[in-house]
């Protein structure tokens, strides 16, 4: 089954709940995500880690943990330096989080970043996300903005065996970009090679991604995530 996502309210792990959005600071960060942020030492980081939390700020990650499990084992692929995994493991303790990249500099930075934060259930390991293949059944698997980073002919294998290895009931939320309008892709694009500029790119029409993932769903919704960048944010929850 695939269609929009139907209305659904938003919910927010913070707490107290009514922190949420009052307590945002002139810059748009709230005092959580403040804290991860200044767990990174080194300069360039931060002014990444800064960023990225603009790109993917408060409302997003909101909107797209309110499809996380509030506990159990949960997969971040393609993790970087580790900014949403502690966000999330920061949300609820009861979740157990795993991130893996492919460079060795970002999960030790990610590994300390945790270690300065005091969280315990969140661990990283070197793992390349075009390759990455899951050994044991997990409660739910994320990967945000990595799909068009990972070569086409590795994303099939790819998601075949995040299916085999989720939970019944168990979901896959990837937050990717469209390449449509043409405006919004050229904007990414140019973003992504400022970051790196020998990255390749790929990215997905909408139908074509979400033709790879009916196979192995039970249920499969995908909406846009409207921002005031010109980014085609697109969401896709799908689960087993």
């Amino acid at each position: 089954m695939t269609g929009s996502v139907p209305g659904r309210r938003l919910r927010s792990f913070w707490r107290p709940a009514t922190t949420s959005r009052s307590s945002e600071t002139a810059t748009g960060f709230t005092s959580p995500i403040q804290r991860i942020i200044r767990s990174y030492e080194d300069p360039i980081i931060y002014v990444y880690a800064q960023i990225r939390f603009h790109i993917l700020r408060l409302h997003f990650l909101e909107e797209i943990g309110q499809y996380l499990p509030t506990e159990g084992a949960i997969v971040d692929i393609g993790c970087g330096f580790g900014l949403f995994s502690l966000f999330f493991a920061n949300q609820e303790r009861r979740r157990h989080i795993s991130g893996f990249d492919l460079n060795a500099r970002r999960i030790e930075t990610a590994r300390r970043s945790a270690a300065r934060l005091g969280l315990d259930n969140v661990a990283f390991e070197i793992g390349d996300a075009s390759q990455k293949r899951l050994s044991a059944p997990v409660d739910a698997v994320y990967m945000l903005d990595i799909v068009h980073h990972i070569p086409p002919e590795s994303v099939v294998p790819l998601i075949e065996n995040i299916a085999r290895n989720l939970r019944p009931g168990g979901v896959l939320l990837i937050k990717d970009v469209a390449d449509r309008p043409a405006y919004k892709r050229w904007f990414t694009w140019a973003l992504d090679k400022a970051m790196d500029c020998r990255a390749p790119v790929t990215y997905w029409p909408v139908e074509a991604l979400k033709g790879l993932l009916a196979p192995h769903f039970t249920t499969i919704h995908v909406h846009s995530m409207v921002d005031y960048l010109p980014y085609p944010h697109v969401l896709y929850i799908c689960r087993r």
